[in-house]
């Protein structure tokens, strides 16, 4: 691992055996600095609240800095909780929304385009493409 890209695990949970490095450097380069948080439910329900008015947890936040660095915050229990919604495993799903996040740092929303990103993604790295589902 490099100094543009770094992992915390803030949990007493492992984090998933996913090649993070990889998809990092396919989606963004090797120049774009990118730190990557575990956090546990309660720190990101405290974020969501903070920075999107949603007092819940959520299974990724994603936070573009500049133009060539960002952030992206993870929480494996939700992911865990909502991969079974798109019938894949939780490893899976972990890798899915890293691209989802990435995605966002690169300035997509959400919508048919980036889902079609998505989907080109997971092909390239070997991850299933989702069930999508509606809420």
């Amino acid at each position: 691992m490099d100094d543009t890209f770094t992992i915390t695990n803030g949990t007493r949970t492992n984090t998933p055996r996913v090649p993070f490095s990889n998809i990092k450097e396919a989606l963004l380069g090797k120049r774009y600095t990118l730190s990557l948080v575990f956090v546990g439910e309660t720190k990101m329900r405290s974020l969501n609240n903070q920075y999107r008015k949603k007092n819940e947890p959520t299974d990724i936040l994603s936070f573009p800095y500049e133009k060539t660095s960002g952030e992206i915050i993870l929480n494996q229990n939700m992911i865990q909780k909502k991969s079974k919604l798109f019938d894949m495993t939780a490893k899976h799903y972990t890798a899915y929304v890293f691209i989802h996040g990435l995605l966002h740092l690169k300035g997509h929303a959400h919508g048919r385009t980036m889902e079609k990103l998505e989907d080109t993604w997971c092909r390239r790295f070997n991850i299933p493409i989702p069930q999508r589902y509606t809420v």
